[in-house]
């Protein structure tokens, strides 16, 4: 009988702690060693990238860890390179799993003479050879028909269901969950449903690209224990606008849940010095040294979720029994104390 090819993953430099985490958890789940493929990713003087896989991939199945996020271009080339090498070493198949999709805001023509650069992006991956890529809460979700070949949209909604439960327990009555803006309201209605709690919406009109004009409070959010909820934290401003305005409405406290921790620029002293008790996000991005030291600042693991799914692609099982909470569970035993 034909030997049972194992999942392989190998790793680029954008976050080499989350790869490692991944392989660690898919160790537990298979019973046996699943480590990092051996290879090198550097950089000539020049700032060229070079590959070099050191281990047989000659028909494995393989999963390349790497998130397109800063320096988003640098991140993406090496994906790419990565898969060519891949491609040319005969791997059977190449699924990217991309935790944070770069490029994913420019998903449509905002004015005249603009690119859709979320498209181009997916075009290359592509062409370079993937053949299936795995990712988490994209900005726009329609971005998963930009690609010729399947697409696997992980929610980090499952797993912020589960850390409000826990850590929002005794207070569930008081929380509301908020949208800091209009088109937001899909995500943050979906954390909603998940724990039972109100939605309100932060209509916000900016003067100019960057700028915050004005912000309105759509609901009653009186004495509640408001919840912000997004995909993405750049830099900020924006973010400790609407907790500062929701507390001028009445609040009693605010939080956020936000998947992507960009945290560029003055983002990091923004949130410390903000009226919010706590931020969470996830380590899809790669936690700089400020971000860890920052108090209100708490990181949620994504490995768990990340190592089921690639095990899940692996043996042709559904990835979509992990879009609900109580699937996801048994999986962060030992994080969340059981409901």
């Amino acid at each position: 009988m034909p030997t049972m090819i194992e999942p392989k993953l190998i790793a680029g430099n954008a976050n080499q702690p989350l790869a490692t985490a991944i392989a660690r958890r898919m160790s537990m789940h298979r019973g046996m060693d699943v480590s990092l493929c051996d290879a090198r990713v550097e950089r000539f003087n020049d700032g060229e990238i070079f590959v070099e896989v050191y281990e047989n991939v000659r028909g494995e199945d393989m999963f390349i860890v790497q998130p397109t996020s800063n320096p988003a271009n640098d991140n993406l080339m090496e994906l790419l390179i990565i898969a060519d090498a891949l491609r040319r070493s005969s791997a059977a198949r190449i699924t990217a799993v991309i935790p944070y999709f770069g490029y994913a805001r420019q998903d449509r023509r905002s004015k005249a003479r603009t690119p859709i650069t979320a498209k181009l992006v997916s075009n290359m991956i592509v062409e370079a050879g993937i053949e299936r890529v795995l990712t988490l809460d994209l900005h726009a979700t329609q971005i998963q028909g930009f690609f010729d070949i399947p697409v696997d949209n992980l929610y980090a909604s499952p797993i912020y269901a589960l850390d409000a439960m826990h850590n929002f327990r005794g207070q569930m009555e008081d929380v509301m969950v908020v949208s800091p803006d209009v088109g937001g309201v899909a995500r943050a209605r979906d954390l909603a449903q998940r724990i039972g709690a109100p939605l309100s919406i932060v209509d916000k009109r900016r003067g100019k690209p960057g700028e915050v004009a004005e912000m309105t409070v759509i609901g009653d959010v009186k004495d509640k224990v408001c919840v912000i909820v997004d995909d993405i934290v750049d830099t900020a401003g924006t973010l400790c606008k609407a907790a500062e305005v929701l507390m001028e409405n009445g609040a009693k406290e605010v939080h956020a849940y936000i998947t992507h921790g960009v945290l560029s620029g003055p983002a990091v002293e923004r949130v410390s010095k903000s009226v919010m008790k706590s931020l969470v996000i996830t380590d899809t991005i790669r936690a700089t040294d400020a971000v860890k030291a920052c108090p209100n600042i708490r990181i949620v693991p994504t490995a768990p979720m990340f190592a089921q799914a690639i095990l899940n692609t692996w043996n042709g099982t559904s990835v979509s029994s992990l879009f609900d909470h109580k699937t996801l569970g048994p999986i962060y035993e030992g994080l969340y104390a059981a409901e």
